[in-house]
This record gives C-alpha cells, sequence and structure tokens, in this order.
C-alpha cells in the first residue's frame, strides 16, 4: 500500500505541475482584457468574449495561490497576482461592497446580484493568496466580505445563511445558483462553501464572532444538514429549515466528509471534534453507494423516483479521492485508500484530457466523454482536481 501510495503521490504531481496549472498559464491568459478567458468548450475552441464569472475567478486565485503555499514555485505566485489583480480592480462592488457575479468579458458588470455561494469563494481565495504573500489588502478585504455576509445574509432568527441579493442587498425572489438547482432559500452548498471560506479565514484571523460562526456551520451539518436516517447531506430547505429535496449528491456527500474534518480540526474544539469524526465515516460511507466497479463516482440519485444520474462529472472524482484518503487517514481501514487509489486509475484513464490539457467535463456509464459541456468556464475550473492534487501530495507522506 505505502509503495502505491507514494506512486500516486508522484503521479498527482505530475499531473497538476504538468497538466492542469499549464492549461490555464498557456491558453488561458486573456492578455488583451486581462485576467483569465471566461471560457474554453468541451471541443478545446476558446471563446475569447465570453463573459466572466466570479466563480472561475476566484478559483483561478484560490488554486494558484494555493499550489504556490504548497509547493513553493514563484511561477504559481505570479499566476495568483495576475488572478488577484483582475479581482480587485473588476469584481469588488464599491459602492456597496461585495463581488459581481458575472462580468462582461472588458471587464463590466453584466450581472451584479451578490450571490453568498461567490462571496464565500472570494474569502476563500483571497486568504490563500494573503498566506503566500502576507498581502493585507487581500485579508482586509477577505474580513469586510465575512462581515457583509454576516450583516446581510446571516438568519439571526432561525439560523443559516440565505442564497441571494441585488446588487444593493435586497433579498432576490430568485435564489438559485444555476438552472438545476430549487429556488429555496436555504442550501446545503451554499453552507459548505461559507464552512470552506470561514475555515481558511479562521486559520489568519482568530475572531471570536468568526470561530462562533464557524461552530455554528459544523453544527448546522450535524444537527440539520446531514440527514440522521440515511446520512446523506440533504441538499435544499426552506427557512425554517424544512427539507425540500429528495436527491443525494454523492460528491457533495464525500467533499463535506472531508470538509466539516477540516473545519473541526481548525477551529480546535476537541469535543466538537470528536462530535464530527462520530458521524464524517458515515458520511463517506453513504456517498460510497455511488462508487462503481470501475472505481468512479457517479452524480446523483433521487430516492423518491430511484433515478440514478450515471454521468460522473470531473468533480465528484476529485473529491472522492480527498474524502476517501480523509476517512483512510482516520480509521487506517485501507478499503478508504483503495477507493483513492481505484478513483485516480479511472479518472487518469477517461477524464484527463493528456492531449488538451485539463480534464473533461464528464464520462457517461458507457465511457463516452462529454464534449458539449465547457472545458473551461464559469463552473469548470482549476480547484477541484487541483485541489485534489494538493492534498493528496501534502496528505500522503514519504
Amino acid at each position: 500500500m505505502k509503495y502505491e501510495l507514494l506512486q500516486l503521490k508522484q503521479e498527482l504531481k505530475e499531473e497538476l505541475t504538468h497538466n492542469i496549472l499549464p492549461f490555464w498559464m498557456d491558453k488561458m491568459v486573456d492578455d488583451k482584457n486581462g485576467g483569465f478567458y471566461g471560457q474554453m468548450t468541451g471541443r478545446n475552441q476558446l471563446v475569447p468574449d465570453a463573459p466572466k464569472g466570479g466563480i472561475l475567478n476566484a478559483r483561478i486565485l484560490w488554486t494558484f495561490s494555493s499550489a504556490a503555499l504548497t509547493l513553493k514555485n514563484p511561477l504559481y505566485t505570479e499566476y495568483a497576482k495576475r488572478a488577484k489583480e483582475y479581482v480587485f480592480e473588476h469584481f469588488f462592488d464599491a459602492e456597496n461592497g461585495g463581488t459581481y457575479w458575472m462580468l462582461k468579458a472588458d471587464g463590466t458588470p453584466t450581472d451584479t446580484k451578490k450571490q453568498i455561494y461567490s462571496q464565500a469563494f472570494f474569502i476563500y481565495a483571497l486568504v490563500e493568496y494573503y498566506r503566500v504573500t502576507n498581502d493585507k489588502t487581500c485579508l482586509d478585504k477577505a474580513i469586510e466580505l465575512f462581515n457583509l455576509i454576516e450583516k446581510h445574509s446571516f438568519d439571526a432568527k432561525l439560523n443559516g445563511y440565505f442564497e441571494a441579493y441585488s446588487k444593493e442587498w435586497v433579498l432576490l425572489e430568485d435564489l438559485r445558483l444555476s438552472e438545476k438547482d430549487a429556488n429555496e432559500k436555504k442550501t446545503m452548498n451554499t453552507h459548505l462553501h461559507i464552512l470552506e471560506a470561514y475555515t481558511n479565514l479562521y486559520r489568519v484571523w482568530d475572531s471570536v464572532l468568526l470561530g462562533k460562526q464557524l461552530r455554528n456551520l459544523i453544527e448546522l451539518f450535524l444537527d440539520k444538514i446531514i440527514n440522521p436516517q440515511t446520512h446523506h447531506l440533504d441538499l435544499f430547505f426552506d427557512e425554517n429549515w424544512n427539507c425540500k429535496s429528495t436527491l443525494f449528491s454523492y460528491g457533495h456527500d464525500i467533499e463535506a466528509a472531508w470538509l466539516i474534518d477540516e473545519a473541526a480540526v481548525v477551529l480546535g474544539d476537541a469535543e466538537l471534534l470528536k462530535r464530527v469524526r462520530k458521524v464524517i465515516g458515515k458520511v463517506a460511507d453513504a456517498a460510497a453507494e455511488g462508487v462503481q466497479p470501475t472505481g468512479a463516482i457517479v452524480n446523483e440519485k433521487n430516492s423518491a423516483t430511484g433515478h440514478v444520474d450515471t454521468n460522473c462529472d470531473w468533480w465528484p472524482q476529485a473529491e472522492a479521492m480527498v474524502g476517501f484518503f480523509n476517512a483512510y487517514e482516520l480509521s487506517k481501514d485501507e478499503a478508504y485508500a483503495r477507493k483513492t487509489l481505484a478513483g485516480w486509475e479511472f479518472v487518469k484513464t477517461n477524464i484527463v484530457d493528456t492531449e488538451n490539457g485539463e480534464w473533461h467535463w464528464s464520462v457517461s456509464s458507457t465511457g463516452k466523454v462529454d464534449n458539449n459541456n465547457d472545458k473551461a468556464g464559469f463552473w469548470k475550473c482549476p480547484y477541484h482536481n487541483g485541489r485534489m492534487c494538493l492534498e493528496l501530495f501534502t496528505r500522503i507522506h514519504d
């Protein structure tokens, strides 16, 4: 097992430094408008006039910052700096605070809504850049975004965070993150990424309020979001925390299994960590229901109808590799490590694009590559796969 894991560590470093990051450095830098291009299609056609999403830009900033932090390569710091400068110049709303959802290719705002999910990703990214460079303007901006989320989005009466606001911070009627989402006031996904952002911020800013709210988020997952019968995550809720969804998202299950653990470790409360670790192994096992004999993890299941989305999108594969390895570290059960190894075999055989760089969006149950969705775009970023490489490179010890 040790040899296989060391081999995996080496292969993932190669994947990150010779395939994923070079794709973004060589093919996605926008020398005309600054920053990075907004889209490349699944058929590897660059769309130079595509709009630029906040999530894409925050995730590029996080990925290059994290790569610089872990691998100590100043080249990655330079690309992170490029992303940071573009974000500061174009994405922040100087009048109302917060960040825009989307810009035109030339950098002018085209969708000015304040989606809380997106604000959280900017916190996550700005903190990571600060951790590399000690650029205090980034930490200050991250703290400013934290205060805006707490002021506008936190539900002090019923707990949790509302989803989306106008430019002027008025709660929107249409709260959806994307067209496939339910229009509900509270979602697992937004809470997961606020948790992730607040965890990173707490590493560098020991605020009493932040610590309190990070603890509260962990407890929300334990008490409201993780289904006590199935140990899957419930996905959509009304403001009273009534579940409004029958879907299981296997990728989110396994991503949450390690992010909640990480949050509890960073918070540093031994009793809460003990409580977390009684549950997250069950969440990892619930996610494993989606693992196929190929080593892949399918997207989701509707528990009411029994319908399974058997596509294998890129990001659940990456999160499964980290989540199952985290379960292995905690339990010492090699079956979890085998899931990580099998997942990588599936990914490198089916999802890594060795010819054109980066990863394909998805592979069907019959092995057909999805060329109809982006290679790079609003949602297709170097964050899930890049983070997986960095996490496992750090966790697998020589």
